[in-house]
C-alpha cells in the first residue's frame, strides 16, 4: 500500500483552471476574485461580511487587534488547538489564560470557564477565543451567554470547521462562522484544510464597524478617503476648497496595520474549491461513520470522535491505549497519522510564561492517548479498510 497520510488537499482540473485564468488576468494580487471569494464564503456559512487574508494566522491576529486587545490584557482559551489561536493573544502583547476542555468533547468547558470567571474580579478578563476542534461546533449561544455576563468579546476559531454546525435553542441550525454569536469568526485554506487555497484565511462578521478595521488593518492601515483629502487641501490652503474631484493616488495611513492580504491567485483557487465544499464535507461523513462503526465498542478505545451531527470532520481522532506504540507501528505499515495536538500550554514558550505539567488536567489526559487517523475526500475504501484492519491487527 502506498503511504496515506492523515490529512491531503484534492486539486481538481477545475481548480488547475480557475488558478490558470487569474494567472493570465490583469491583477495577480489585489483583483476580483477576491471580492467574489469574499461575497461567496460569507454567503456559505451566512455572515454579513468576510474578509480574505494571507492565512489563519492573520485573520486571528486581526481579530484581536481590531477588538481593542492591547499590553496586559487577559484573553481565555483553549489548550487544546494550533499553537497559533494562543500566539495571536501574545502578539498583541495581552496574556493568555488556559481554560480545560471538556474531555467528552474536546471543546472548551463551560463550568471549568464559568469557574475561571467567578473566580476573578469583574474585568479581569477581555475576551474569550473558542476553538470548533476538530470540525465539532461549539455551542456558541450558550458560550455568548457566559460572555454577555462577564462583559467579554468573543472570537471563534473555525479553521477546522468550514460546513460545521450546532443546533441552538430554538432548534435552529447555526453554521459555524455566521455572526450570530461570536463577534468575528476565523477559518484557514491550508492544503489538509476543506478548502485549500495553498495558504489562506477568512474573517467573519457581522459587525459592519468591525468590517471596515479589518479592510484597513489588512493592507496597511492605508486608506483612500476622498473627505480626508478635501481636509488636506482646506488645511493647506487655509480656506475652504470648491474642488470635487481628488487625484487616484491619494492615501492615507491612518493606523499601524499589515500586510496581510491574499491573493487573486489564492481567491480563485478559494472559489473552485468552495464550489465543491458540500461534496468534500459529505464524503469526510461518510469516512467519519465508517470509522465509527469499526471501532464501536472496541476494548483498545476510550473515545472516538464518533459521527455527531453537524461535525465538519476536519480530524477523526482516536484516543487509545499505547497510543505510541499504534503510531510507530502505522508508519511502519505506511499509514502516517497525526497528533493534534501537544497542549499549547507545554509548549516551552508558554512554560517559560509559567504555565506547567497539571495545570489543564483533561487536555494532558487527551494529549496522552490522541491519535489522528487519515480522513481526507479522497482517501478510498480501500484505503480506509486498510487503516482499519491495521489498527484492529495491532491491538490483536
Amino acid at each position: 500500500m502506498d503511504i496515506i497520510p492523515y490529512g491531503k488537499q484534492y486539486i481538481t482540473q477545475q481548480d488547475i483552471d480557475a488558478v490558470s485564468k487569474a494567472l493570465v488576468s490583469d491583477y495577480l494580487t489585489q483583483g476580483p476574485y477576491i471580492a467574489e471569494f469574499e461575497r461567496e464564503f460569507a454567503n456559505y456559512v451566512g455572515s454579513d461580511y468576510a474578509v480574505a487574508v494571507s492565512n489563519g494566522t492573520a485573520a486571528l491576529h486581526l481579530s484581536a487587534l481590531v477588538l481593542g486587545l492591547k499590553e496586559g490584557d487577559k484573553v481565555i482559551t483553549t489548550p487544546i488547538s494550533f499553537a497559533a489561536t494562543a500566539n495571536c493573544i501574545r502578539y498583541c502583547g495581552g496574556e493568555v489564560i488556559f481554560s480545560d476542555i471538556n474531555p467528552d468533547t474536546l471543546l472548551i468547558d463551560f463550568p471549568s470557564l464559568k469557574l475561571l470567571l467567578d473566580s476573578s474580579p469583574l474585568g479581569t478578563y477581555k475576551g474569550i477565543i473558542s476553538v470548533d476542534f476538530g470540525g465539532r461546533a461549539v455551542d456558541l449561544e450558550k458560550l455568548k451567554n457566559i460572555a454577555q455576563e462577564y462583559d467579554l468579546w468573543l472570537i471563534e476559531d473555525a479553521c477546522h470547521a468550514p460546513g460545521g454546525y450546532f443546533v441552538d435553542e430554538r432548534n435552529i441550525t447555526q453554521n459555524c462562522g455566521n455572526g450570530k454569536f461570536a463577534d468575528l469568526s476565523v477559518f484557514s485554506f491550508h492544503p489538509v484544510k476543506h478548502i485549500a487555497c495553498g495558504e489562506g484565511g477568512m474573517i467573519t462578521t457581522n459587525s459592519f464597524s468591525l468590517y471596515k478595521k479589518l479592510l484597513a488593518l489588512r493592507s496597511h492601515g492605508i486608506s483612500r478617503n476622498h473627505d480626508e483629502y478635501l481636509n488636506t487641501i482646506q488645511f493647506a490652503n487655509g480656506s475652504d476648497s470648491d474642488q470635487d474631484t481628488y487625484p487616484e493616488w491619494y492615501m492615507e495611513m491612518q493606523n499601524l496595520g499589515y500586510n496581510y492580504r491574499i491573493t487573486d491567485i489564492q481567491a480563485a483557487l478559494g472559489l473552485s474549491q468552495l464550489s465543491r465544499a458540500d461534496s468534500g464535507l459529505k464524503r469526510r461523513k461518510e469516512i467519519a461513520r465508517k470509522y465509527n462503526n469499526a471501532f464501536d465498542g472496541k476494548s483498545f478505545i476510550i473515545r472516538q470522535s464518533g459521527f455527531i451531527k453537524g461535525h465538519a470532520y476536519h480530524l477523526y481522532i482516536l484516543e487509545v491505549k499505547d497510543r505510541l506504540g499504534l503510531y510507530n507501528y502505522l508508519r511502519e505499515n505506511n499509514i502516517f497519522s497525526q497528533i493534534h495536538y501537544i497542549p499549547i500550554h507545554l509548549m516551552p514558550y508558554y512554560r517559560n510564561l509559567g504555565w506547567s505539567e497539571g495545570n489543564m488536567k483533561f487536555a494532558e489526559e487527551y494529549y496522552k492517548n490522541c491519535i489522528s487517523l487519515p480522513m481526507f475526500p479522497t482517501l478510498t475504501e480501500e484505503q480506509q479498510q486498510y487503516v482499519i484492519d491495521k489498527i484492529c491487527e495491532y491491538y490483536a
